[in-house]
């Protein structure tokens, strides 16, 4: 069972153009999606967070047992949602800004034992105390327990207060993860390349590069792909929760979830691995909001990325 751990949030995203257009309520947060596309990839999947007990708490447990995501991790308690607002350029692109203070998700308590073959961190959840320390040291310990670990930055640069802990803490994450996943522009704040983290200890490194594409840096070299054009892009909300929740189902399937497995994987492997992932963020842009699609959704788009161990 993969355990993803992290926020779960709502963002508030414009339903029509313009700077003061209406703002409609999207479940979110970087784990959440990543919980929810594994759910709808049939992957046995777990949600490790806190959320609130208020409507939107509710909205997204809810979600959660709809995508087919084992709750029996989540916390409640009465502090409120965490919000993003969210705004969208002409080309799709989303920015956020973040509603933090006091909110549900970054109070998480360590849960001890999780059953986890894997476990995804990231986001948020890394930037924001207490609930930072928590995450970290539940991805120290499983790593070191022998389960695989993987990463995924996501920075907020806005909501990062003490930059210096931030980067210490996803150094630490990072070299005992057998997969960081991240994107051009985390890699410029974070100041690692690739190579930096391949030498540290990540398995591997795979970066989203927008409409360029993806890149996996692994110890034998370099596997790129293309982004995915075959539908139009509608927004980018949650493309990158979809790469990485796609890569997590892709080695789930093929019995991959293992540090070494993956330093291993060949140019085939990744090549693979990345169009599939390639493919998943596309349904994803394709629709509003983080939508990630289904197993069947993507099997009759003619894709070879999984294959039911």
């Amino acid at each position: 069972m993969i355990v993803s751990g992290g926020e779960a949030l709502v963002d508030l995203v414009p339903v029509e153009p313009g700077h003061l257009a209406p703002l409609a309520p999207r479940l979110g947060g970087g784990p959440y999606n990543v919980a929810v596309g594994l759910g709808r990839l049939e992957v046995p999947t777990a949600m490790l967070t806190r959320l609130s007990t208020d409507a939107f708490g509710d909205a997204l447990l809810e979600r959660l047992v709809d995508s087919g995501v084992r709750t029996g991790l989540v916390q409640r308690g009465d502090e409120p949602t965490t919000l993003a607002v969210v705004t969208v350029d002409g080309s799709g692109h989303a920015r956020y800004s973040f509603h933090v203070e006091g909110t549900a998700d970054r109070l998480v308590a360590d849960p001890g034992a999780t059953g986890a073959t894997a476990l995804a961190v990231g986001t948020l959840s890394l930037l924001l105390e207490p609930g930072a320390s928590v995450y970290t040291e539940l991805a120290r310990r499983a790593a070191a327990e022998g389960t695989f670990v993987s990463l995924d930055p996501n920075i907020r640069p806005a909501l990062v207060g003490d930059a210096r802990a931030v980067r210490a803490r996803l150094d630490a994450i990072a070299a005992v993860a057998g997969l960081v996943k991240l994107s051009d522009e985390d890699a410029a704040w974070w100041g690692r390349e690739p190579e930096d983290l391949l030498a540290a200890g990540a398995g591997a490194v795979v970066v989203t590069r927008g409409a360029e594409g993806l890149r996996a840096f692994t110890t034998t070299g370099v596997v790129e792909v293309p982004a995915d054009t075959s539908r139009p892009v509608v927004d980018t909300i949650g493309a990158g929760d979809s790469v990485h929740a796609a890569l997590l189902a892709h080695l789930h399937d093929r019995g991959l979830l293992d540090r070494s497995a993956v330093a291993a994987m060949t140019s085939d492997d990744w090549h693979a691995a990345l169009t599939f992932a390639a493919r998943v963020a596309g349904w994803t842009c394709s629709r509003a909001g983080a939508e990630p699609p289904t197993r069947a959704e993507v099997a009759g788009d003619g894709a070879t990325g999984t294959n039911r161990a």
